[in-house]
């Protein structure tokens, strides 16, 4: 036997597994690799008597062994980050797909860092909302330019254990004080998570709490957004000391923020994690009270039965009746498929929103829209919460941005076929997700083949996100194609 050959493999196994103590190689080295200076083996035969050739193919076959024992140990424990529960944790495959393509669940969203946290909720043995609903509360600190604890929010969720769709809806958009909404997000995604999610709510605000207390960095969309902005009411939060707006990867800290999310972790009731909140509102306003509204509700989600299957969208005053309406009448037209990116959704200026959405392989779907109404919404920036309040009043066409679509295909018992879609930009968004859909309808499609296809500046500032369950697998894609990180397992 080469004498280097030992170490060398055992050096190599250390560099993947650090956890393994130099003692524990000693040991199994002992156990498993004969020594020719020992007498006998465990079988009663002289070790000096083997022959040399033999001694060496043996110890190499027994280095063989111990090698991939260990390497399969790592491969199992590499997917698993710190304090992951081993129900979510992912098993070891022996084969890749394409990437937006995963085994178990993904998640895709406007931000690298929420799309990541999203991820860890899933592998800490949490679901599609808990993940979703993470990744939600982490823009809201990340990308106060599209989203944030003052924007009004639209979902709807697809649970593949019963079958049934659930609309979360805001209701009416209300005013907390001339020209400045009513935020609704709080409750909304709590009540949300309360019905629906496994984790305990605390645990979806730590990664958000964190990064509003130590920092995040600025990313190229709110980057952009701010360029075009004027920051003077935003300023210190998003501004240079000399009053410039701040660049791609600059470190914002919102401890303010940070201090609002923290209290709502400790909210026992979806009412009580907005109410806390609007209380420091109303004394930054100078108001005698905080302005109470319609609270968010779940209830079904509208129902439109195809030939293929069953769509599922937001009831009014979102935009949902208006794409049924679309989509019932291009089906029994059978004209040619709408333009995927109509003139209008290319030139019209239309309420800035964000938008995620979650898929694990067994069909759950959730897609998550909000909106401030315009970039940095009314552009007030709240001292005493570091929230910034949305200029989506009464008077605004509230839902016109809001129209998710889950289409759930006729199931044969042996493969599931679920698709999402929710867009952001434009209130064209219902003709955008029209065409997508009747694309997807039109397939056959294979797995790989899933996902919109369009150019990279097909869609103009708006965005498409695709989610989908099919084969087994969790499908993620969106146009334009890149523009929105995602991860999955």
């Amino acid at each position: 036997m080469e004498p280097e050959a030992g170490p060398v493999l055992y050096q190599k196994l250390q560099v993947w597994e650090p956890s393994l103590e130099s003692e524990e190689e000693e040991e199994i080295s002992e156990q498993l690799i004969p020594d020719a200076s020992r007498p006998h083996d465990s079988s009663g035969n002289k070790a000096g008597h083997l022959p040399g050739a033999w001694a060496q193919l043996v110890a190499a076959l027994l280095l063989l062994a111990v090698g991939f024992s260990l390497a399969v140990r790592q491969l199992c424990s590499s997917g698993a980050s710190p304090g992951a529960l081993g129900s979510g944790a992912p098993p070891a495959s022996g084969h890749s797909h394409r990437p937006g393509m995963y085994h178990h669940g993904a998640i895709i969203s406007p931000a690298a860092e929420c799309s990541r946290l999203g991820r860890e909720l899933f592998v800490a043995g949490g679901n599609i909302v808990d993940a979703g609903v993470g990744a939600a509360l982490c823009l809201a600190v990340v990308h106060p330019h599209a989203t944030g604890l003052g924007a009004m929010y639209w979902g709807l969720f697809h649970n593949s254990s019963s079958g049934n769709s659930t609309a979360l809806t805001s209701g009416p958009a209300q005013t907390l004080a001339p020209g400045l909404g009513l935020p609704s997000a709080l409750p909304a995604l709590h009540m949300l998570h309360t019905h629906f999610g496994r984790l305990p709510w605390p645990h979806l605000l730590v990664g958000p709490i964190s990064l509003a207390q130590k920092g995040f960095l600025v990313d190229t969309s709110l980057a952009s957004a701010l360029a075009a902005q004027d920051t003077k009411d935003l300023c210190p939060l998003l501004c240079h000391a000399n009053g410039t707006p701040l660049g791609p990867g600059t470190r914002v800290t919102n401890t303010k923020l940070a201090a609002v999310l923290h209290k709502a972790s400790l909210a026992p009731t979806p009412d009580l994690s907005g109410d806390a909140l609007l209380s420091l509102l109303a004394e930054d306003l100078g108001l005698e009270g905080p302005s109470v509204g319609p609270r968010p509700t779940l209830e079904p989600a509208l129902q439109l039965p195809v030939p293929q299957g069953i769509l599922f969208t937001t009831p009014s005053p979102s935009a949902g009746p208006e794409l049924l309406e679309l989509l019932k009448a291009s089906l029994q037209s059978a004209g040619p498929s709408p333009a995927p990116c109509p003139a209008l959704l290319q030139a019209a200026a239309a309420p800035r929103s964000s938008v995620l959405a979650t898929v694990d392989s067994g069909g759950s779907v959730l897609l998550l829209t909000s909106s401030l109404n315009s970039s940095f919404g009314s552009g007030h920036l709240s001292p005493s919460t570091g929230v910034l309040l949305s200029n989506l009043v009464a008077e605004s066409a509230a839902g016109a941005w809001a129209c998710p679509l889950i289409f759930r295909g006729i199931s044969d018992d042996t493969e599931v076929d679920v698709l999402g879609l929710v867009a952001s930009g434009t209130p064209a968004a219902a003709r955008v997700m029209t065409h997508a859909l009747l694309s997807h309808l039109a397939g056959p499609q294979t797995p790989d083949q899933q996902g919109p296809t369009e150019s990279p500046r097909a869609c103009g500032q708006g965005t498409l996100l695709q989610v989908a369950a099919h084969t087994e697998h969790a499908h993620v894609s969106s146009v334009p194609s890149g523009c929105c990180p995602f991860q999955g397992f």
